[in-house]
C-alpha cells in the first residue's frame, strides 16, 4: 500500500430520514440523526516530536499506512442526557452513558432511534464497555457501583432488560471510573478521586481494590492484546502497569514532567498510547524497548482528552482546544483533524469497532462516528 497520506473531503450535507421521532423511557423525544458532511483534515500536519533518544521505537512504521476516505456523522441523542462514554455493540447499536440523568443509553445508527434504560436512584454512570458475555458494563460513579446491564431488544421491561449492580466491599468509597476487561474475563477499574484501582471478577461478583502509586489520579484504563492491564494517572501524571495477581501497580513516568496522563490506549503490538492533557501531546510508550515518545498536537492551544488505536493501528486523540478529532498516522507521524460541528462539543472518549470510531459529544448532546470508507 503507498505510504502517502490522502485527506479528502466528502463534501455533501448527508440528511438520513429517520420517520417519526422515538420517545426514550425517560419521556424524551429523540431527535432524527442528521449526518454532518465529513470534515476534511486540514492539511496534514507534521508532528514535531520531543527531543528523545534517537531512533525511539523502530517498530513504528509497521503501523498500516493510511491511505483512505473518512466521513464524520453525528446523531443527536435525548436533551440533557450529557453522554459521557460510548460502547459500540457487536449488535451494531452504540452504548452510551447518560450522565447527567442516570440512565444506560443505545443508539440505532440505522434508524436513528434512541432508548434509555434508567439505573436507579442515584445513578451517575461515567464508562461503559461491552464484556465478554455480550452485555454492557457500566462504572457508576454517582451510585459508587458497577452495573451489568442485559438488555434483548424490543421494549425497555423486565422482560427484555435486567440491571445487575455489584457494590463495593464494605461500602468504600471508590467512584468508580473507567472499565476494561482483560483476557481472563476480569474487569478492571479506576477510581480517580479515592485513588483505588478496582477488580471484579464476573463469576463471583466479588470485588478487590488496590491502592494505586501517589494517591488520587488513576483516570484511564486498558488492557493489551497479550492481557496486560495498563492504567494512566491524571493527578499524578504516569503511565502504571498492574500485576494482575497482586494488584500491584508499577510506574512508567512519561518524558514531560506534569504532562497529565489522561487516558490510554494500546496498539497490536502492545504500545501505549496516552494522551497527555496538560501538555496537549500524543505520548507513546514500547514496553519492550522501555522507550518513550511524544508529539505536540497541531494549534495554538491543544488539549489531548481521550485516545483510542483503531484496527489499522491509526491513532485517534480528542483535542478540547480546536474542538476536533485528530487522527495520528504513526508511520508519517502526522495529525489530521476532524473539526466538530458544536461548539465546545467536549468528546471524552473514544471506542470504536472495525472501519468506525465513536465518541459522545457531552457538551452537546450527541454521538459522533468517525467511518473509514
Amino acid at each position: 500500500m503507498d505510504h502517502a497520506r490522502l485527506a479528502l473531503l466528502i463534501g455533501a450535507v448527508l440528511v438520513v430520514a429517520c420517520g417519526s421521532p422515538t420517545v426514550s423511557p425517560s419521556g424524551q423525544p429523540t431527535a432524527t440523526p442528521t449526518i454532518a458532511p465529513s470534515v476534511a483534515a486540514t492539511p496534514s500536519v507534521a508532528a514535531t516530536p520531543s527531543p528523545l533518544p534517537a531512533t525511539p521505537s523502530a517498530a513504528l512504521p509497521s503501523a498500516t499506512p493510511s491511505v483512505a476516505v473518512y466521513e464524520l456523522v453525528e446523531y443527536p441523542v435525548t436533551p440533557g442526557s450529557h453522554p459521557h462514554d460510548v460502547a459500540p455493540a457487536p449488535d451494531g447499536g452504540v452504548w452510551y452513558t447518560a450522565q447527567a440523568t442516570g440512565e444506560l443509553g443505545r443508539l440505532d445508527p440505522v434508524t436513528g432511534d434512541v432508548i434509555e434504560i434508567p439505573l436507579g436512584d442515584g445513578s451517575a454512570p461515567h464508562g461503559v464497555v461491552v464484556g465478554p458475555d455480550g452485555m454492557a458494563w457500566v462504572t457508576d460513579q454517582g451510585a459508587n457501583s458497577i452495573r451489568r446491564v442485559e438488555y434483548r431488544g424490543g421494549e425497555v421491561s423486565p422482560l427484555t432488560t435486567t440491571v445487575t449492580t455489584f457494590e463495593m466491599p464494605g461500602g468504600r468509597q471508590v467512584g468508580p471510573h473507567t472499565p476494561a476487561f482483560d483476557n481472563d474475563g476480569l474487569l478492571w477499574f479506576t477510581g480517580q478521586g479515592s485513588g483505588l484501582v478496582g477488580r471484579l471478577d464476573p463469576a463471583s461478583g466479588i470485588i478487590d481494590l488496590f491502592d494505586a502509586p501517589r494517591g488520587a489520579g488513576p483516570y484511564g484504563i486498558d488492557a493489551t492484546p497479550a492481557g496486560d492491564v495498563w492504567y494512566v494517572s491524571l493527578a499524578q501524571s504516569y503511565l502504571a502497569h498492574i500485576d494482575t495477581e497482586s494488584g500491584e501497580s508499577t510506574v512508567f513516568e512519561p518524558p514531560t514532567p506534569g504532562q497529565g496522563a489522561r487516558r490510554v490506549w494500546s496498539d497490536s503490538q502492545g504500545r501505549l498510547w496516552v494522551s497527555e492533557w496538560n501538555a496537549g501531546q500524543l505520548g507513546m510508550y514500547d514496553p519492550l524497548l522501555d522507550e518513550w515518545r511524544e508529539w505536540r498536537l497541531p494549534g495554538p492551544n491543544p488539549q489531548a482528552y481521550a485516545v483510542f488505536v483503531d484496527e489499522q493501528d491509526q491513532v485517534w486523540v480528542t483535542d478540547f482546544g480546536s474542538n476536533s478529532i485528530v487522527r495520528f498516522d504513526p508511520l508519517t507521524e502526522a495529525f489530521e483533524p476532524f473539526a466538530l460541528s458544536a461548539p465546545d462539543a467536549a468528546v471524552r472518549q473514544l471506542l470504536g469497532r472495525e472501519g468506525e470510531v465513536w465518541g459522545a459529544e457531552s457538551g452537546a448532546d450527541k454521538l459522533v462516528v468517525i467511518r473509514r470508507r
